[in-house]
């Protein structure tokens, strides 16, 4: 169906190396996770597989793709204008107007959207995300291709349509390739895992390819680095015996050159000869210790654990008390009763264009406490000033200590020293997400407004974030559809509808 062959990928800014002779062959049935940290060029990959013109101006490519006569659609981050009419997001399909209108009722059924939507002049940006989505996804099958590239469908979704985006990728009979932070649902849908690492600081890409599940995939890598692991320590065992019997001969021979008579000028020669033949010993162990199988490297997110929070279990935290909550004029939702006390974390689920963010932005602007709130939304721009440096957004009138300590905290989550002086703007998504982590640590904060907080840390970091907001001793109001961070680290799980909150267990 599609083959890649010897493909690199070399960013124009800093001639930074991506990708390096990656060879992919994508056959009929497959289900495949593309997965790393971020920054590695997932997203890079997957557009230059569709279309070639839409990564040339930020990157340099080598080696082919051949797509063997097979149409690929795509399934963008982001629609790039959400100010035109869903209409005229799907004019674009080449013949829309021909298309069947049975066809059209079958994929609207199908994605459980109302296939009047497709002819509606209501702009894109007035849905929600898991409409756009289910748009998005209306739009690739329409085009009838033979292979799906969807970058971050998972994105945005509430629980329901997560379900939805299950079922169609499990049920496609079309070959595809996706990129997703969400563990659920590469565990439950992907049968091929590629992951993309940059290793050595980032210098060094590293690509590995797995046919079987996810959770098969950890395991195998796991094992696989063990074995590593434990044949470089075996070897390195091996070799400090035969340094150490090297030394001891050098040791030796230098003892009895330095002690031979001058009397004696045939054992000097020979001892000369002795030492002559040690040192090259010597050059070959050297050579030997360069050849050394190397212990296992990896690409990980490691994050600084927040400073020790108290927070008493008497005091109050929130005392939410709502009528209604607006948007503009629209209610989203009515008679809304919160109250969270001492160090519990709670989580607010509902459907996409519930309210659930507007609730938390609202709950951010009021809360009344003591302790040190700190808030995280969806849209980091809301908070984030794109112009300003990485460094300077945690904290710009720092001293030299606080300096120090904010560079140990940036390096612990493998932000490079000139990294730390760009610009937010020009951060991926992952990062800026790690930026947001980092000023709540730096900022010893006790209670945490958290707005999808792990949306785009890849599955390998995930897991960090969620051992992190476990282990975290303040308290913890989020908004998330991620189903392994609602288990593992709510207290109480609260679903937002029409009617208020009702009390729900994932």
């Amino acid at each position: 169906m599609l083959e890649i062959n010897q493909v690199s990928i070399i960013h124009n800014n800093d001639q930074k190396v991506l990708l390096e002779n990656f060879n992919f062959v994508l056959n009929k049935g497959d289900k495949v996770a593309l997965i790393g940290e971020e920054g590695n060029g997932k997203s890079t990959l997957l557009k230059l597989i569709h279309n070639r013109d839409l990564v040339k101006d930020y990157v340099e490519i080598k080696g082919h793709i051949n797509k063997l006569g097979h149409k690929t659609a795509y399934l963008a981050q982001d629609i790039s204008d959400k100010a035109i009419s869903a209409l005229s997001f799907f004019m674009d399909i080449p013949d829309f107007f021909e298309i069947n209108p049975k066809r059209i009722k079958q994929l609207a059924t199908m994605l459980k959207i109302d296939s009047e939507f497709i002819y509606s002049q209501r702009p894109l940006k007035t849905f929600s995300g898991g409409e756009l989505v289910k748009l998005q996804l209306m739009h690739m099958l329409l085009e009838e291709p033979d292979i799906l590239l969807l970058d971050e469908p998972s994105n945005n979704l509430d629980l329901r349509t997560l379900d939805l985006l299950e079922t169609f990728i499990k049920e496609s009979e079309r070959p595809l390739i996706f990129i997703s932070h969400d563990e659920t649902l590469i565990q439950n849908t992907a049968n091929t895992i590629i992951q993309l690492e940059l290793l050595r600081k980032k210098e060094k890409p590293r690509y590995m390819i797995y046919k079987g599940r996810y959770e098969d995939y950890l395991k195998e890598r796991k094992r696989a680095f063990y074995i590593q692991d434990k044949n470089a320590s075996k070897e390195r065992s091996e070799f400090a015996k035969k340094e150490e019997r090297y030394r001891k001969i050098y040791q030796r021979v230098d003892h009895e050159l330095n002690t031979v008579s001058r009397q004696d000028p045939h054992s000097g020669q020979l001892l000369k000869k002795k030492m002559h033949a040690t040192k090259a010993l010597g050059k070959r162990l050297e050579k030997e210790k360069s050849d050394l199988l190397a212990f296992h490297d990896e690409e990980s997110a490691i994050m600084i654990d927040f400073a020790d929070v108290y927070i008493p279990s008497s005091k109050m935290i929130l005392d939410l008390s709502l009528p209604e909550l607006k948007i503009g004029e629209r209610i989203l939702c009515k008679d809304l009763k919160l109250e969270l006390y001492g160090p519990k974390k709670i989580a607010i689920v509902g459907d996409n264009g519930s309210g659930k963010s507007t609730l938390l932005k609202y709950i951010a602007q009021t809360i009344d406490t003591n302790l040190k709130v700190s808030y995280m939304p969806q849209n980091y721009e809301d908070l984030m000033d794109p112009q300003k440096q990485v460094i300077d957004f945690i904290k710009a009138d720092r001293t030299k200590d606080e300096c120090s300590y904010i560079m140990t905290l940036l390096g612990s989550t493998r932000f490079k020293e000139e990294e730390m002086m760009h610009q937010v703007k020009d951060l991926s998504g992952g990062q800026k997400a790690k930026l947001f982590f980092i000023k709540m640590i730096f900022d010893k904060s006790e209670v945490l407004l958290l707005d999808e907080p792990t949306r785009n840390f890849s599955p390998l970091s995930s897991p960090v974030i969620r051992k992190i907001l476990k282990d975290f001793r303040g308290a913890i109001i989020m908004v998330s559809h991620d189903r392994l961070l609602l288990k593992e680290v709510s207290d109480e799980i609260y679903e937002l509808s029409p009617k208020g909150f009702k009390k729900v267990t994932i």
